[in-house]
C-alpha cells in the first residue's frame, strides 16, 4: 500500500532563501548600506540627520546608535549590523557610528577576495593579523593619562563630545561629564583599578525649559514630585527618608 505524506512547511512561503556566493554577496552589499546611512555622521565635519519617529515627531542627531534605533530593517545582516551598534552601546557607551563604519568598510575590502574564490577562513586569518598589528600599533601610540588629573580627562572628553553640542556649550558640559564621572568613581579592591558604571550610578535627566548654561551635577538622587499645594516645603534640611518596596 502507497501513502502519501503531506510536505512540512517549516518557512513562510514568501520566505526568500539564499546560499552560497550570492548570499554572502547579498550580506554585503546590505552592511556597506547601513554603514554608509551613518558615514557622513563621522568626524568633525559630521552632519545631522532629521528622522520622523513613527509618533510624528522629529529626532536631529549625529549619534550612530540613535539613528539606527530609528531604522526598522527586515534583512538580517542588517539586524545583526543594529545589534553591533547595541552591543558597542552598551559595553563602550561610544563609536558606535566608528563600529559600523569600519566593519563597512571591512566586508568591501573582503568583497573582491571573496569574488576571486578566496576561502572566508583565509580572509578572516588575514584580518586577524591586521587587528594584532593594529593593536600592536596602538600601545605604541597611545598616551598614559592620569585620571585624577580633571583638565587631561576634559580634553578627552571634548573630543567625545565635540561633535554632539554646539562648540559654545563644550566646556561646560565637558566639565559635567567629569565631574559626574569622578562622583562615581569605584576603586576596585582586587585589582586596584578605578571602576565607573555610569548606566549604574549616573543618569541625564531632562527638564523642559532653560540652557544647557544652566545644567547642573547633583550629588544624589532626583525624582520628579508633583506638590499638592504651592504652600508645601520646597527645602528640607538633613530629612529622615524611608523607602518602601525598594529593590
Amino acid at each position: 500500500m502507497y501513502s502519501q505524506k503531506q510536505p512540512v512547511v517549516v518557512l513562510n512561503q514568501k520566505t526568500e532563501r539564499q546560499t552560497g556566493r550570492k548570499a554572502q554577496m547579498n550580506n554585503i552589499e546590505v552592511a556597506k548600506t547601513v554603514a554608509s546611512l551613518i558615514s557622513s555622521t563621522l568626524g568633525p565635519c559630521a552632519m545631522l540627520k532629521m528622522i520622523l519617529d513613527p509618533m510624528g515627531g522629529t529626532v536631529l542627531t549625529n549619534d550612530g546608535n540613535c539613528i539606527l534605533r530609528e531604522i526598522d530593517v527586515v534583512h538580517p545582516a542588517a539586524k545583526h549590523m543594529l545589534e553591533l551598534a547595541r552591543a558597542q552601546d552598551e559595553e563602550v557607551g561610544d563609536g558606535t557610528t566608528s563600529v559600523i563604519v569600519l566593519t563597512g568598510e571591512i566586508l568591501s575590502l573582503a568583497q573582491p577576495l571573496l569574488e576571486r574564490n578566496i576561502h572566508p577562513l583565509k580572509i578572516v586569518k588575514g584580518f586577524s593579523l591586521a587587528l594584532t598589528d593594529a593593536l600592536a600599533a596602538i600601545e605604541m601610540i597611545g598616551t598614559t593619562i592620569d585620571p585624577n588629573d580633571t583638565q587631561q580627562l576634559e580634553s578627552v572628553v571634548r573630543a567625545c563630545l565635540g561633535t554632539k553640542f554646539n562648540s559654545r556649550e563644550d566646556d561646560i558640559m565637558c566639565k559635567m561629564a567629569v565631574a559626574a564621572t569622578q562622583r562615581v568613581v569605584v576603586e576596585n579592591k582586587n585589582t586596584g583599578q578605578k571602576e565607573v558604571d555610569i548606566k549604574r550610578y549616573a543618569k541625564i535627566e531632562k527638564i523642559p525649559g532653560g540652557s544647557v548654561s544652566d545644567s547642573v551635577v547633583l550629588d544624589g538622587v532626583m525624582f520628579t514630585r508633583i506638590t499638592s499645594t504651592p504652600r508645601c516645603v520646597a527645602t528640607l534640611r538633613t530629612p529622615a527618608i524611608i523607602f518602601l518596596d525598594w529593590p
